[in-house]
């Protein structure tokens, strides 16, 4: 694929990229966010003067994570997030190493919160846009579809909402090119509570996956809960993935029938049995919003 030699050119170049001292380009206003493999600065560009949000990767882990691949040439974070321009994926500006060798990101700010805040507060602004959220995602993840990659890490916390309700996916740590290579079983890789069967038993995967996740999410919007009870290891999960899961109805006894069938196709075991596509999926949630409204 095209899309790939460009990018295996381009990881031959790290070597000679620019390392930048971040304090002297950026002013870094405060802390926003900060993951298991990366911390995130709200900063102003001295360049530009405009405000960014700035991710440096943790070296030691980005090393370990990358290890994995080994032989393999996989894109970085960088490489894999400067291409993508879609109004539901946060856009990157940017991406290069610091002094002490850690990729950083420059990508646009979101002035707003993230996905799980709202899962968390169920506040007025969830309950009367919680269906075109979802759709919103859904678009995100199509165009991420369409461009060949396999996200394996859609959850709330990897969502923002803008103070003006735009969806955007905004990490692309655990992404990797939709190619037989990186299909194959073995990688484990991703959020416990959110990763399909066939991932968590080391089975071949691809792009449904993501539809399993999508899905979990979309649950987790109506319920607060988890269609399994919650897990906090992978060995957890592995005990309660051939369960079926619970019913979003006995959460939300009046949610509309056919919004729940869609959502739970979307947490079949079998990916064969799941929406195919995101698209699909996506096209079955924009019929009942089409009926029911926003909110759902």
């Amino acid at each position: 694929m095209k899309f790939l030699k460009d990018l295996f050119g381009s990881n031959k170049n790290n070597g000679r990229l620019e390392k930048i001292d971040l304090t002297k380009r950026f002013d870094l206003m405060s802390r926003v966010g900060q993951g298991s493999m990366s911390k995130v600065w709200k900063a102003r560009d001295s360049r530009t003067g405009r405000i960014v949000a700035v991710k440096v990767l943790d070296k030691e882990k980005t090393e370990k994570l990358e290890a994995r691949f080994k032989g393999l040439e996989k894109p970085t974070e960088g490489e894999i997030a400067v291409q993508l321009k879609h109004k539901n994926i946060v856009e990157t500006l940017e991406h290069g190493l610091t002094k002490a060798k850690e990729q950083f990101l420059v990508m646009e700010f979101v002035d707003g919160a993230g996905l799980s805040f709202f899962v968390d507060m169920q506040n007025d602004t969830m309950k009367a846009h919680r269906l075109d959220f979802m759709i919103q995602l859904a678009e995100g993840i199509e165009q991420f579809h369409n461009a060949d990659w396999i996200h394996r890490d859609i959850c709330p916390r990897n969502v923002m909402v803008s103070s003006d309700n735009v969806v955007k996916l905004i990490d692309f740590g655990l992404v990797v090119p939709n190619t037989p290579e990186y299909r194959r079983p073995g990688n484990r890789t991703g959020t416990a509570n959110y990763m399909a069967p066939e991932l968590v038993k080391r089975q071949s995967t691809d792009q449904r996956l993501d539809v399993f996740s999508f899905a979990v999410t979309c649950f987790e919007m109506y319920t607060q809960q988890f269609p399994w009870e919650a897990a906090r290891t992978l060995d957890a999960v592995v005990q309660h993935i051939n369960h079926p899961p619970k019913k979003i109805s006995q959460y939300v006894p009046n949610i509309d029938a056919d919004l729940e069938t869609t959502i739970m196709k979307g947490l079949a075991t079998n990916p064969d049995d799941r929406w195919q596509s995101i698209a699909e999926m996506k096209r079955q949630l924009m019929k009942v919003k089409d009926r029911v409204g926003a909110g759902g």
